[in-house]
């Protein structure tokens, strides 16, 4: 059976101490993509990353995620460094990346076979399926699944190993408004049941609003934390917020401003 969270379980604390990243480029320039970044991200706690397209948001995920190194400070989980990539940092993508010639079954148990501990767990494949609401769908392919559906798998496949801290790199930006939103609940309510620290790249305020204990507001490149808000607005039943309330209009007209829509920022993608 799916393990549950512990009540004051304390893993899944991310720091980030003076971190920088600076990149190479093709006509032997560099860029520096991350600039003296330190920030801590509490257990079980979720947090929505914002900013300007190329500011580095993703970058620091794939530093969490073990993908990349930093060229100065350290990350650490739960006191020790990062140093690759680890089972106990899932991470989804944007796209759903999911092995197109397995079943949702199969890439579901994917890591654990790799490891080599899916005898032992065989168990919690199913149930991660059923977390995620794709009961029945087992035999399918990929390409047999909707949008919002493989990314419903992606996100099995990232928690049946059971991470400390879930990486979601835009996991939504490619649905549908109503897909999107559906799929915004889907991720809280696991999010609730697992209490599972999740770190959100999105470019939409509404959903960093509508997702997150505290959202960072990123600077444009190379990359610092602004500012960090706070989202103190209560929770509906489906663990999300009243999106037309005039407390989350206030939130959104704040994040705007810091993010100065109509000076440095000139993207539509905070629309989205």
């Amino acid at each position: 059976m799916v393990t549950e969270p512990q009540v004051g379980n304390k893993t899944g604390n991310i720091r980030a101490v003076n971190v920088s990243k600076e990149f190479a480029n093709s006509d032997g320039g560099k860029t520096l993509a991350l600039k003296e970044l330190n920030t801590e991200i509490k257990p079980g706690e979720f947090v929505c990353l914002i900013g300007p397209s190329g500011c580095g948001k993703s970058t620091f995920l794939r530093l969490v995620a073990g993908l990349s190194a930093p060229t100065e400070g350290e990350l650490l989980l739960d006191d020790k460094p990062v140093n690759g990539p680890g089972y106990e940092r899932g991470l989804v993508f944007q796209d759903p990346t999911l092995f197109p010639w397995l079943t949702i079954y199969d890439n579901v148990a994917y890591g654990l076979k790799i490891r080599h501990i899916y005898k032992e767990h065989r168990e919690e494949v199913e149930e991660f399926i059923r977390l995620v609401g794709l009961e029945g769908f087992e035999k399918s392919y990929p390409h047999q699944l909707s949008g919002g559906m493989a990314q419903r798998a992606s996100l099995a496949r990232a928690l049946v190993n059971h991470p400390k801290v879930l990486l979601l790199d835009e996991p939504l930006g490619a649905l549908d408004a109503f897909t999107r939103m559906n799929m915004q609940d889907e991720i809280l309510r696991i999010w609730k049941e697992r209490g599972t620290t999740m770190i959100m790249v999105t470019h939409d305020v509404d959903e960093a609003i509508y997702l997150s204990d505290r959202v960072f507001i990123m600077t444009p490149r190379p990359a610092k934390v602004e500012k960090i808000i706070k989202v103190d607005i209560g929770r509906n039943e489906t663990y999300g917020r009243q999106r037309n309330s005039v407390d989350f209009l206030n939130y959104r007209s704040m994040i705007l401003q810091i993010l100065d829509f109509t000076g440095k920022v000139q993207t539509p993608e905070f629309y989205l």
